[in-house]
């Protein structure tokens, strides 16, 4: 009788590997995110091009080539790595933010990237003081910042067949240490699984549904309505980083600033991460 339940529990979760959803397995395919670790077999002879011109102090061609990379070959966090310092070295420090906040949406685990992206904020005028949120708000984030979608998406699903696995073993083992430790086991797995794949939704979510913004203008008036009429409320500077909370206008933009101050920016003032 024991032998029969054991079996049909692990009929059950063989069933319910195979109707669970794929735990994000959509985005292994996701050729973007592996473009760092691929190089310059992504994108060919262009980018040898593009980084001998930024080896040789030829930024202005650098970032031709780099823009010409990305709009011919899709895009990649190296080539937005390489293109924002192309940037950073002829002072346009606002493009160069705006590469290297794309280079971390496709790579977020990158130092380098980070590094690179906090030297150019020291660089603006704007230093702006985020309101508080609770510690674990704050962990979680960190921790899908770790890896991109594509990484944390594989995780789920090496971790899923490791639950599996020793699911089986709890089931049909026959010794009670055994079957002890694989209970045990199994739970952890269970755990990272869930969130891995909460991290990889959260991470494809910040990419396909980005809602930041970068100004690209040395100064621009935040107004209080959406009209060159309206009220100044401050004054933003370029590099400085947005969200935008209103997107159904055309031509203005609701905006709001880490510190929870809203106002309305032109659309040509700004440009999406």
């Amino acid at each position: 009788m024991m032998k029969t339940i054991r079996i049909f529990l692990f009929s059950a979760f063989l069933i319910t590997l195979g109707i669970a959803p794929q735990l994000k397995a959509q985005e292994v395919e996701n050729p973007e995110v592996s473009a760092v670790q691929q190089g310059n077999s992504v994108v060919g002879d262009s980018k040898s091009l593009a980084d001998d011109a930024y080896v040789a102090g030829d930024y202005e061609q650098a970032i031709q080539l780099y823009e010409q990379i990305l709009e011919t070959q899709g895009e990649a966090a190296a080539v937005y790595y390489n293109l924002g310092n192309s940037y950073y070295k002829t002072s346009q420090i606002a493009k160069a933010i705006l590469n290297y906040e794309r280079a971390l949406l496709l790579n977020p685990g990158d130092d380098d990237i980070r590094f690179n992206l906090e030297l150019a904020r020291s660089k603006t005028v704007d230093h702006i003081t985020p309101l508080s949120e609770m510690f674990f708000i704050t962990w979680a984030k960190d921790l899908a910042g770790l890896f991109s979608s594509d990484v944390w998406a594989k995780c789920a699903i090496a971790f899923f067949l490791l639950f599996i696995i020793v699911v089986s073993l709890y089931i049909f083992g026959h010794k009670l240490a055994v079957r002890k430790v694989s209970f045990f086991l199994a739970l952890f797995f269970l755990v990272v699984c869930i969130v891995s794949n909460v991290s990889a939704s959260y991470q494809k979510n910040l990419r396909q549904n980005q809602q930041s913004a970068i100004v690209m203008l040395p100064t621009v008036s935040v107004k209080s309505t959406p009209d060159k009429s309206g009220t100044d409320l401050f004054v933003l500077h370029e590099g400085c980083k947005v969200e935008i909370k209103d997107n159904s206008m055309s031509n203005w933009k609701e905006i709001r600033l880490p510190d929870g101050n809203v106002g309305w920016l032109p659309v040509s003032s700004i440009e999406v991460i």
